[in-house]
């Protein structure tokens, strides 16, 4: 007799119209993104135009997790990709990867850790680094020119062994062992093909990526992302995120570009602060959101505003500075909360935000927003940049394909 999978368990509940939240009452159907978030029934598809994990509503959850190819035949990051695309639509579905799991004298095709855990709406999200176009795989003539390393940036203090790398992949989902068995399990797949450079886990989003999330709270206590774009707003997708059906090169088309940065905050200097001058250096109401000035949290940035003949939100800032009525670009946010211990010889918290956005272009929209910050930004006073990285992020598979395969079929 077959075993009872995950996905029997919400086909079985589906069919019979059995609510598996507290309560019950109410049926969610197998593959539905709009499956109550709190119960893990939630599946998300793996193929499609775009890869999952960009507009998703953002789950709480995260592993990012950076590589680098061991070899240099393209025919081993051709089969890379194969395998990875099949076991991410196996882990998606909230299946255990592959059929031998339970022969005695094998090594299990996956490490167990989910069995009996449910999907979480689990996406993994793969891409591919600016060195991965250097002189080893042939594809420099197939680099696309958005793709590139990010210039140094006022305030970077950066870790070369925490930053970069050949291939990204971003695991989120709504129960922290889900998306860490993501990872490990394409870490072990990869053996002898890819080594991990570094990961980052993260947990309670700070961003809201559909208009039926709301805005988080980040380590600060500040909300967070409220003027992010969300996946309704398709016209400021078209425009800011996605590559455009005509783009180039043609691989990318239906892709995006990722930008990876670990800030730190130094929250015990930050815990000093006034109120006054935390709302100061944000430009905002602490408990609120609102604007200062405003009442509501969406209210429109007043930027002429003054009181007593000072701007009523300074003009350093971080919203004044961080606005489209000043830069004109936006982004696609979906960064997390971190915590990673102790840094013993400053007995304080090493802690922050692990922020991650999309956009068509990581020079002219990121970085350029990033420059503005660094220079002028009074929260600089309170922050610290360890870590960058920049992918390119192929567009989804099709059925039965594998993510990059325009670019290396």
């Amino acid at each position: 007799m077959s075993p009872l999978t995950r996905r029997r368990l919400l086909q079985g509940a589906g069919a019979a119209g059995i609510g598996l939240g507290v309560g019950g009452g109410i049926g969610y159907a197998v593959g539905s993104t709009e499956a109550d978030e709190s119960n893990g029934t939630g599946t998300v598809p793996f193929e499609g135009l775009h890869q999952a994990g960009i507009v998703t509503a953002q789950q709480d959850r995260l592993h990012f997790a950076s590589f680098d190819m061991t070899t240099d035949r393209i025919a081993d990051l051709r089969s890379l990709m194969e395998d990875w695309s099949d076991a991410a639509r196996e882990m998606v579905a909230g299946e255990l990867i592959g059929d031998v799991n339970e022969e005695p004298y094998a090594p299990p095709d996956d490490t167990g850790e989910t069995d009996g855990l449910l999907p979480s709406r689990l996406t993994i999200t793969f891409g591919f680094g600016p060195t991965l176009f250097d002189e080893r795989f042939g594809l420099a003539s197939q680099r696309p020119a958005e793709l590139r390393e990010l210039p140094p940036l006022p305030g970077d203090e950066l870790d070369p062994s925490q930053s970069g790398g050949d291939l990204c992949v971003q695991a989120c989902a709504d129960d922290p062992q889900v998306a860490f068995h993501a990872v490990r399990n394409l870490a072990r797949i990869g053996r002898g093909r890819v080594v991990l450079r570094w990961t980052q886990l993260g947990f309670g989003r700070t961003s809201a990526t559909t208009q039926g999330q709301d805005t988080p709270r980040n380590l600060m206590g500040f909300k967070d992302g409220t003027e992010n774009i969300r996946a309704e707003e398709e016209a400021d997708m078209d425009r800011f995120v996605w590559v455009p059906a005509d783009g180039d090169p043609e691989w990318m088309r239906g892709g995006t570009f990722l930008v990876t940065r670990r800030i730190r905050m130094l929250l015990e200097v930050w815990d000093r602060a006034s109120l006054q001058d935390q709302e100061n250096t944000i430009g905002r109401a602490k408990y609120s959101g609102a604007p200062l000035g405003g009442d509501d949290e969406f209210d429109d940035l007043d930027l002429e505003a003054k009181a007593d003949g000072v701007p009523v939100i300074p003009l350093d800032a971080h919203v004044r500075l961080a606005s489209e009525p000043v830069n004109g670009q936006r982004l696609l946010r979906r960064g997390y909360s971190f915590t990673d211990g102790v840094i013993e010889s400053l007995g304080q918290l090493d802690a922050g935000l692990f922020f991650i956005c999309f956009q068509r272009d990581p020079e002219a929209q990121f970085a350029a927003i990033q420059r503005r910050l660094g220079s002028n930004d009074a929260l600089n006073e309170y922050i610290s940049h360890r870590s960058s990285a920049v992918f390119a992020i192929p567009p989804g598979a099709t059925d039965g394909g594998y993510v990059g395969e325009p670019l290396l079929g």
